[in-house]
């Protein structure tokens, strides 16, 4: 959000904080949250760089297309090992593997 509409809505008597502190998490529960986002989004990434579409990811991993669409839209019920073994079955690299886990290990210092 840019300055100016914060503080526009400041000044109006709205109180902007972040998705941790309306949900009250804490620090390891954002960390948690954050680190299956980004690789909800190294997922989609792969999948489109390998150009296989959800149907065909699903197939891969012996599983069903609403399936893959849980995953990369980052749905609660999903477990980091699902999402992990998703980007093994859509051809992820080791790099882009780390890259999705490094991402998020910022928020944590």
């Amino acid at each position: 959000m840019n300055s100016a509409k914060l503080k526009k809505l400041q000044a109006a008597g709205w109180k902007v904080g972040s998705a941790k502190d309306f949900l009250n998490l804490t620090n390891e529960e954002a960390l948690l949250v954050e680190l299956k986002l980004s690789l909800a989004d190294a997922l989609k990434r792969a999948r489109t760089k390998r150009h296989l579409s959800q149907v065909e990811l699903a197939q891969r991993m012996g599983s069903s297309q609403s399936r893959v669409a849980k995953i990369e839209a980052g749905d609660p019920t999903v477990t980091l090992d699902l999402i992990v073994r998703a980007l093994l079955a859509a051809g992820a690299t080791r790099g882009e593997l780390q890259k999705a886990f490094a991402s998020k290990e910022k928020m944590a210092a």
